[in-house]
């Protein structure tokens, strides 16, 4: 999905600890240029092990901040991008002709376990929602 010039996306999930964090990251990486936001329907705060994750790729998520959706209500996007079930469910009408796509992820911060198992996990999602972001570019 080829766009020119620069793009405004809003990527939501429910916490916006994990997922949505990740993956404005991973966007902001790549497109430098495009303007990209993340957001939830009820923020958590940064998992800290999302921004681990996301240094072993070179990518400093350290200095984001959970936001609610709130925040964006009367901004207009070229994409709005959810990406748990939930927020999909709960995903407001942004103002203008956003383009609404949905990645179904699973919530890395939902799994329990030792460190090194929720490790694995954030970085196969990490993993996944990179795959995402590159299909889409």
């Amino acid at each position: 999905m080829q766009k020119e010039g620069l793009l405004k996306i809003l990527i939501i999930c429910t916490g916006n600890s994990a997922r949505s964090q990740m993956a404005e990251g991973l966007f902001k990486y790549y497109k430098k240029e495009w303007e990209i936001y993340s957001a939830g329907t009820s923020p958590k705060g940064l998992n800290p092990i999302s921004v681990e994750v996301m240094a072993e790729k070179g990518i400093d998520i350290s200095s984001y901040k959970s936001k609610h959706i709130d925040l964006f209500l009367k901004k207009q996007f070229d994409y709005v991008i959810t990406v748990c079930d939930h927020a999909k469910e709960l995903c407001p009408v942004f103002p203008g002709n956003a383009k609404y796509l949905h990645w179904s992820l699973k919530d890395p911060a939902a799994i329990e376990g030792t460190k090194e198992e929720k490790l694995v996990t954030f970085r196969k999602i990490r993993d996944e929602i990179e795959n995402k972001v590159l299909e889409f570019i």
